[in-house]
């Protein structure tokens, strides 16, 4: 079964292309989306967060804000800030965040290979947001965020990737937050043809980032093939846009928690609780508090800075040769969230959230400090192959273990559903 192909984009001018791109529509809230766009009429964030263009009192999950979405996706192409290739292309995306460099291949995956399982997921997505991807990508007929997806490491296709980066770029630019973009086309149709033979020989795929746009893009495809009563299996929807990277070239961060409150525990008898599992030392701040390897974590609370490092009796407990079991996401929730605060589904407790390591753990305190959070538990990173042993065992993380940086930009290629 074939896995990726080739895709007419629908891309920014040359001239526009850095006054286009735009953070990802899950790392903004809207407050933070509304005044990055509020004064640049290119930015894609008027496509993948309209609600930044509707009444601040409507919902961002409300009809109307995807019916905007439609509309300004309708006048960038009108205004030819965006245009549409001719022909089929690959595109090759280099992004480099200080020393780290990373190069993927952007393409349209297959919906098929998707559900056959030789795109592997590992995470469960969350219910709300998987909807509103669906609602957003229907009402657009745009897939207009890629999917992040990784395969283990070939030398044929690093090879054949070099080749392309030694040419002049179609794009390059650096961002507001010092990463670099650079996006190149590949106009040899054999160095084309040679990339999608390769990738189409691997084994599998595997999801990165991205799960809630691909789950989404399995429902839309079922949606759209329904009202079509000519459906061919040729179509568009059929496909989903994606980014590809090497595993050796992923950098993972931590993803981290924050906690509405502690329950019935006063903070020492939670500490005190604590202490069953966990070795558990004040640090003097987040910098001392962070976690420096696996089985640590650091716990702020009633602003104090703690570590907390698995103890004998609970390390004797992990069974290490299980891949989930043995995350240390997993044992946050075995060791603290069910037993101490009643936190059984990360996925649908409104009593937790996710922040993401880019933030750096004074976000954290940031957000405890503010009084809306009580505690925060910051993580130490899940690896690249954790993710891949977990994948390959069919087998599911708990949600939010990994955060992927640097963010891929939207905008710079979007993958119309004709």
């Amino acid at each position: 079964m074939k896995l990726i192909k080739p895709f007419r984009g629908l891309r920014p001018t040359r001239e526009l292309a850095a006054r286009v791109a735009a953070h990802p529509y899950d790392v903004l809230n809207r407050d933070e989306a509304y005044e990055l766009a509020k004064d640049n009429p290119h930015s894609f964030l008027h496509i993948n967060k309209p609600e930044v263009d509707v009444d601040p009192a409507l919902s961002v999950y409300d009809p109307q804000v995807y019916q905007k979405g439609a509309e300004n996706l309708k006048r960038f192409e009108a205004e030819g800030i965006l245009r549409r290739d001719e022909a089929d292309q690959f595109y090759v995306y280099q992004q480099q965040m200080g020393s780290h460099i990373q190069v993927g291949l952007v393409a349209v995956a297959s919906v098929a290979a998707y559900e056959a399982g030789l795109i592997k997921k590992h995470e469960y997505t969350r219910p709300e947001k998987e909807d509103d991807r669906v609602h957003h990508m229907d009402a657009l007929s745009a897939q207009v965020g890629p999917v992040f997806l990784t395969y283990k490491a070939e030398d044929g296709i690093d090879a054949l990737i070099a080749g392309v980066t030694s040419n002049d770029p179609e794009y390059d630019f650096s961002a507001d937050d010092g990463t670099r973009h650079t996006f190149w086309l590949i106009p040899d149709e054999g160095v084309r043809s040679a990339l999608e033979e390769k990738f189409n020989a691997l084994e599998c795929l595997y999801v990165a980032d991205g799960h809630h746009r691909s789950a989404a893009a399995s429902r839309v495809q079922k949606l759209r093939q329904d009202r079509n009563s000519a459906h061919s299996g040729d179509e568009s929807y059929n496909w989903f846009l994606v980014v590809l990277f090497p595993h050796d070239q992923m950098q993972i961060l931590d993803y981290n928690r924050i906690i509405k409150d502690i329950g019935s525990h006063s903070a020492e008898g939670f500490l005190d609780a604590l202490r069953e599992h966990f070795d558990v030392e004040e640090a003097d701040d987040h910098s001392s508090a962070k976690p420096a390897a696996a089985r640590e974590f650091a716990l702020y609370l009633e602003k104090k800075w703690y570590r907390l490092r698995v103890n004998s009796s609970l390390a004797a407990n992990i069974d290490d040769s299980d891949p989930v079991q043995s995350l240390d996401v997993s044992i946050m929730q075995q060791a603290i969230l069910t037993p101490l605060l009643d936190i059984k589904d990360q996925r649908t407790d409104k009593r937790i959230d996710f922040v993401g390591g880019i933030r750096g753990l004074q976000e954290l305190q940031k957000r405890v400090d503010s009084g809306e959070w009580q505690a925060a538990i910051a993580l130490y990173p899940t690896s690249i192959e954790s993710l891949m042993d977990i994948a390959d065992a069919n087998e599911v993380m708990p949600p939010k273990s990994t955060w992927f940086e640097p963010k891929l930009k939207s905008g710079l290629v979007t993958h119309v559903l004709d």
